[in-house]
């Protein structure tokens, strides 16, 4: 059983279907969640999407973003970098779709063989000999072989395999996501704006016809991700009342937005990724958090290693540690984030912004990674993929 159809449950079920095994999956959502933002699919991830076949459906589903323009609180442009031209560089990656679209790939591609069930989570695990008994808030309990953590970073299945061992870095920031109507001043660049205080606002273009915004911005920890969506709404007018640029207009749209997602970001470092036959993947066992530009990338490929390892091991505990020791090396470098992350890129003063900016423009002008990359690094080709394909059924 797999908790969580986002990206790393259903990419799991594809490949435990190709070696011949059979997953269920349990989504806590009543149905498929659609929403959220642009993700990027990048060096390692792209060759698992380009051995599941569905690279051809990702650049389909493509946002068009056409890069990155940091502006001023005028919206002139004050730095630019071009979306990238290969498979792991640039802000932008050459290709980037939203996450509800990527999602339904992996929904279609497995639902007919796969056992989804909606509306449900798991609430008990109770292991005994080669079984997990698992009880769940609203179905009955069910024997299962192995049982797999892929719900996020605030993961209940993972407390029930690893108690209450603290696992989440705080990074002291809160961001919130949501869709906006589309107007003229919208084009195909994603723009970065910076106001005072530690805050930015996010613009990106989609493929339907709306803009999407991400709200970040420095604070300590004070438990608004934990809010009720209203509360949380005047927290972010609140907050961005006095913002600037595209303040009002994200404002005045913020009631209409049904999509609304607020989270406080943070890394988890999982001291282990399995107990017994209970296992982690994806964002529950090493979330790399936003900033790092590598979630899906560790999703996508933690997810293929998992399963891969799982069909060359006819022994459980020998395939979990075998995939912690082939992908630590690899979630390490992705949850390195660069020094002052993410202070770097929410400076709380205007000369702080001023700095930040003709840093940027510097990278801009020389046509390299240098401070653009230090602030969203992306060790996406740092991993030689293992080749499963002989195990395939």
């Amino acid at each position: 059983m797999i908790s969580g159809a986002s990206i790393a449950g259903p990419t799991l079920a594809f490949w435990l279907l190709r070696y011949g095994l059979r997953p269920v999956v349990i989504e806590r959502a009543g149905a498929l969640r659609l929403g959220g933002q642009n993700v990027d699919v990048r060096g390692a991830a792209r060759v698992v999407a380009r051995r599941m076949g569905i690279e051809d459906d990702i650049r389909a589903a493509t946002t068009g973003e056409q890069g990155l323009r940091f502006v001023d609180d005028r919206g002139r442009t004050r730095a630019e970098f071009p979306a990238g031209t290969s498979s792991s560089d640039g802000f932008t990656a050459e290709l980037e779709i939203l996450r509800g679209d990527l999602a339904r790939i992996l929904y279609d591609r497995t639902r007919d063989g796969t056992e989804y069930i909606f509306g449900d989570h798991i609430t008990g695990l109770d292991e005994a000999g080669d079984r997990v008994t698992v009880s769940f808030a609203r179905g009955e309990s069910r024997d299962l072989d192995l049982v797999i953590a892929a719900d996020g970073i605030r993961s209940t299945t993972r407390a029930l395999v690893l108690g209450d061992e603290p696992q989440i870095r705080e990074l002291g920031l809160y961001m919130a996501y949501f869709t906006i109507p589309r107007t003229s001043t919208d084009d195909a660049w994603w723009r970065w704006y910076n106001a005072p205080g530690g805050r930015t606002i996010n613009l990106r273009p989609d493929n339907v016809g709306t803009t999407r915004v991400m709200l970040s911005f420095m604070f300590e920890p004070r438990g608004y991700d934990r809010l009720g969506p209203d509360e949380q709404r005047q927290v972010l007018r609140r907050v961005y009342r006095d913002a600037g640029w595209e303040a009002p207009r994200v404002l005045a749209a913020l009631g209409d937005a049904a999509d609304m997602y607020f989270e406080s970001i943070g890394q988890v470092r999982a001291p282990r990724w399995s107990r017994g036959r209970v296992a982690l993947v994806g964002d529950a066992g090493y979330c790399a958090s936003p900033i790092s530009g590598m979630g899906t990338s560790l999703a996508l490929t933690g997810a293929y290693v998992l399963a891969g390892e799982l069909a060359r091991h006819q022994d459980h505990r020998e395939a979990f540690a075998s995939y912690e020791r082939i992908l630590r090396p690899y979630v390490a470098k992705a949850q390195k984030l660069p020094p002052g992350a993410p202070r770097l890129a929410h400076p709380r003063t205007r000369p702080g912004i001023a700095v930040f900016n003709a840093a940027l423009r510097l990278a801009a002008r020389a046509q390299a990674s240098g401070v653009g990359s230090k602030i969203l690094a992306s060790p996406a080709d740092q991993l030689e993929v293992p080749d499963y394909s002989a195990l395939e059924r």
